[in-house]
């Protein structure tokens, strides 16, 4: 199965996210990541279709079966899981400071690429330590 990468942002508001496959293809909500899911399926869909219908062309991965490879920002993935997971369980995880961390998840700054994968190993980790748990 082939995956279509969505890239997400943080807004003031919600989520947006955009297709590099798909140019001028943007979706935003109001809401949740739950919401901004469910958006980018249902226009997709209907740019497939559209495309369909006016017989334009559309990239063939949408032809066969394929899967939403959601891409966050550092940004965007700290602000959404920082209600689950403090910054003090991630300064634990990625050995970053509690400080520098807001200051990413708040985009006062960004971090570095080599912080950003810190960021990304922890999360990975800990989802694997996740799944590995049984009661």
């Amino acid at each position: 199965m082939k995956k279509v990468k969505v890239n997400v942002e943080k807004t003031p508001n919600g989520y947006c996210a955009n297709l590099d496959i798909i140019d001028g293809f943007v979706v935003a909500v109001t809401g949740s990541f739950v919401d901004l899911k469910r958006e980018v399926t249902e226009s997709i869909q209907f740019y497939i279709d559209c495309a369909k219908k006016d017989q334009d062309k559309y990239p063939a991965v949408f032809d066969s079966e394929y899967e939403l490879d959601y891409k966050f920002t550092v940004e965007s993935l700290l602000h959404f899981y920082k209600k689950i997971i403090g910054f003090s369980a991630l300064e634990m995880l990625t050995g970053i400071n509690q400080r520098q961390l807001n200051h990413y998840a708040s985009g006062v700054s960004k971090p570095l690429p080599r912080q950003a994968k810190k960021i990304e190993v922890a999360f990975h980790q800990l989802g694997k330590d996740l799944l590995s748990v049984s009661v």
